[in-house]
């Protein structure tokens, strides 16, 4: 394939080829030879450097200026050595043609002309590689593709530009000339190899915060690099910070250019110490309050909230109890002076307090202020009158649960700060052991102690202690009385079994004993078992049992062994309890046998003699019973004969008469009536209750028994007798007997069984008899019973005949 130019596009790469440095073409990597074909050593227009391998052209580079406005623009011509053998159509592929980015470039099928379509943009395509074909009008390819290559070259169309559109650095107050500050960096999208991106960095303008304190420049920056940095030192205190103009230009400062900011910080350093806005204060606060008492002030020449500007204060001296205590406000930087543990206005009523206020950061560079400042507090305390104190709550005493009534348990126990008068008390004490003088607050035991009450938990007994003073406005305070109650000895050993049963022969293991103390150890177990009667012994099986047994084979019978148990306890206590042993001979089994083998047994033994006694004992009773049966039976003989319980001297019936007796008893709410027919036959009385008396047994005067349960030589009182003439009195007159027999030590109480007199004939109430014959319930006016008192009201409304 041959390569032809038009004239034109040989013109042009040739002004191109004067403008182009050929310091550029090396950067590339490219050979003149190849980019520039046409020179040649003789001259003319030929084709330098082309050759042909395997019949085909290498064709050179095309360079392409963006930005181009000829469009479109004529960029090369293929010519294929088959044009002379028939039509050639030419054909294009690749990106910019056919790919993306589709159409930047086209040919022409029957010239091979290679022509761009569009202004090209090395920024966004820097070259472009094409594949040129030469076809038969069949289809057919002629030769091998050619390829192509297109360079677009650069054009300073883009204006550099800084990365941020503002920066931000510090540097440190009084920093020394030369100190980096921060690098600020800008970006140029033309092709860095070239002047177009060749990027310088100056400041336009410095303005400081606040404006018009800085009469000259103090930052500087490196024209390559970005880099800014200090020209002189800055007070923080008179410049806070600065802002800065920032420009950058490409071609080395002659070209586009951009702008940005930078806003430099000057930051703190402590340079400045704290110092008291006054060195005296005076603060007072009440004793036992605990709060805040005062606040002090202090100033500081720092970034205000900043590190450097806080402050944090001791107090130096004044206070070796640590009753005080001082903090920072994180906000207004004040020392905050507080009570921490409560002051006693009799021991002190003021302290004198020095502080110091530093900063938490030691001070930087060539300050003049000193480190710390010192101011003088004097706190003045308050007095009030304060409750009672005890020396220590709880009060914990050791005694022994045995104690002596009367023993002093402790004394001393509370103070008044204020001097004033103390009344002690016990408030709770639910076994009422102690006793407390009400003056002095001494606390005796009013009786010995109980380890195992209810109210002693962990051997403690606790109770209540009250002291009030004796102020108007007193005040008063509790507080716990712990007694740690020691174990005593003080109870003896309880044996048990006190009765048991063993077989005669002395083979057998005997009776197992053990025992009981209400003492806890060490003063109960282990028990010690002892017994002094002879042919008898005692085997100790541990220490809380042991076997009773005889020495010898023993006969049957009845035996009252003493066995002494003694306990372990300081000092020992011994009880000595007889046990009754029941000896009999046992089977193979070791069964006792029957009863009348004990009896008649070899010998007689103790055991025949006591079964004789109670024999004789129940033949005894038998014969009394029957004499006590006998007697008695004599005496109803005598009553009957008598002619009745009731029955004197008159023949009239008993009914006709009124009976006045002396003792009245049973309750006001009875119904049922006597049966005075019952009397004729005292034997045949039955109990029944009347509306004035418990049952009645009537005896004729003079022979009535007297009665056991009634003292007979005490004096009664008088009873009334007569009825008072005004009806009106009568409940005077009831009340008056009511008294008499409430206060009459020889009667029983109401509703026991009670004996009357035998009243005799001719009364003066007439006969009873009469109440009956006299007519019907209608007939009769019951008026006048309500004349007598609301008593007798009741009984007047159940005669009402309405």
């Amino acid at each position: 394939m041959e390569l032809r130019l038009l004239a034109g596009q040989f013109l042009f790469l040739l002004t191109l080829c004067q403008v182009w440095r050929s310091s550029q073409t090396d950067q590339h990597g490219l050979n003149p030879d190849v980019l520039y074909p046409w020179r040649q050593a003789r001259g003319g227009l030929a084709f330098a450097g082309l050759s042909r391998v395997r019949r085909d052209w290498i064709i050179p580079p095309i360079r392409v200026l963006e930005n181009s406005k000829m469009i479109p623009e004529k960029l090369v011509q293929i010519k294929s050595d088959k044009v002379s053998t028939g039509d050639v159509i030419y054909r294009l592929e690749g990106p910019g043609v056919n790919q993306e980015p589709k159409d930047h470039f086209e040919i022409d099928e029957k010239t091979g002309w290679i022509v761009s379509k569009m202004p090209l943009d090395r920024e966004t395509h820097n070259s472009f590689t094409l594949k040129a074909f030469a076809l038969s009008p069949s289809g057919e390819r002629l030769e091998s593709p050619t390829t192509i290559e297109i360079y677009v070259l650069d054009q300073n169309d883009n204006r550099p530009n800084f990365t941020k559109p503002q920066f931000v650095g510090s540097v440190p107050e009084f920093a020394s000339p030369g100190t980096s500050v921060m690098r600020v960096k800008a970006e140029d999208k033309d092709d860095p190899m070239t002047d177009n991106a060749a990027l310088s960095y100056s400041i336009l303008k410095q303005e400081s915060i606040p404006p018009n304190k800085a009469d000259k420049n103090v930052f500087g920056i490196r024209e390559t690099t970005g880099e800014i940095y200090t020209l002189e030192g800055m007070d923080r205190e008179v410049i806070q910070a600065f802002n800065l103009t920032l420009q950058v230009a490409d071609m080395s400062g002659m070209g586009l250019t951009g702008t940005s900011h930078a806003i430099i910080n000057i930051t703190d350093i402590n340079n400045h110490g704290p110092k008291f806005i006054s060195t005296t204060y005076k603060f007072f606060t009440v004793e036992n309050a605990l709060a805040v008492i005062g606040r002090v002030n202090s100033s500081d020449g720092d970034d205000h909230g900043g590190r450097n500007w806080k402050v944090q204060y001791h107090i130096a001296e004044g206070d070796p109890n640590s009753h005080f205590a001082i903090a920072t406000d994180p906000i207004t930087n004040q020392g905050i002076l507080s009570v921490i543990k409560p002051l006693d206005f009799e021991s002190s009523p003021q302290h004198e307090l020095v502080l110091t206020a530093s900063n938490l950061v030691p001070l930087e560079g060539m300050s003049l202020d000193s480190p710390t400042s010192t101011a003088t507090v004097t706190v003045v305390v308050l007095n009030e009158n304060e409750a009672p104190r005890f020396f220590e709550d709880p009060i914990l005493v050791k005694v022994p649960e045995s104690i002596v009534p009367g023993t002093i348990i402790v004394q001393n126990i509370a103070h008044d700060p204020d001097n004033a008068r103390l009344r002690f008390e016990i408030s709770h004490d639910p076994e009422r052991w102690l006793a407390i003088n009400r003056d002095t607050g001494e606390v005796t035991a009013k009786r010995a102690f109980n380890i195992r009450s209810q109210h002693v938990k962990d051997n403690i007994y606790r109770a209540m202690i009250q002291v009030s003073d004796a102020d108007i406005d007193g005040m008063s305070i509790a507080g716990t009385l712990e007694i740690s109650l020691i174990e005593t000895n003080d109870h003896s050993p309880k044996l048990f079994p006190l009765s048991a049963t063993m077989c005669s022969n002395r083979n057998t293991p005997g009776v197992l004993l053990s025992a009981t103390d209400e003492d806890m150890p060490p003063h109960s177990i282990p028990f010690t078992f002892s017994t002094s009667i002879v042919n008898w012994t005692i085997v100790q099986l541990n220490g809380t049992h042991a076997f009773l047994r005889h020495m010898v084979d023993t006969e049957s019978g009845e035996f009252a062994v003493p066995v002494a148990v003694s306990d372990s306890g300081a000092p020992q206590l011994t009880s000595i309890s007889h046990i009754n042993i029941t000896v009999c001979p046992c089977d193979m089994d070791g069964e006792c046998k029957a009863i009348s083998a004990a009896i008649f047994g070899t010998r007689a033994g103790i055991s025949l003699i006591a079964l004789i006694v109670i024999m004789s004992c129940i033949a005894l009773l038998f014969v009394l019973l029957l004499l006590a049966v006998a007697v008695g039976a004599c005496k109803r003989h005598h009553i009957k004969k008598g002619g009745g319980l009731l029955v004197g001297e008159s023949d009239d019936d008993i009914r006709d008469n009124v009976l006045n007796y002396d003792e009245q008893g049973g309750g006001e709410e009875d119904e049922n009536v006597f049966n005075i027919d019952l009397l004729r036959n005292p034997s045949d009385v039955v109990p029944s209750p009347s509306p004035f008396s418990s049952p009645v047994t009537g005896w004729p005067r003079g022979r009535q028994p007297l009665r056991k349960d009634t003292p007979h030589n005490l004096p009664s009182p008088t009873y009334p007798r007569r009825p008072p003439a005004d009806p009106t009195d009568i409940a005077d007159f009831i009340n008056d007997g009511l008294e008499a027999a409430d206060n009459d030590p020889n009667v029983p109480p109401y509703d026991t069984a009670l004996i009357y007199d035998y009243e005799g004939d001719g009364s003066l109430a007439g006969s009873l008899s009469t109440l009956a014959s006299a007519g019907s319930d209608a007939d009769q006016d019951y008026d006048y019973l309500n004349d007598w008192g609301p008593r007798f009201k009741k009984l007047a409304n159940m005669y009402d005949p309405r």
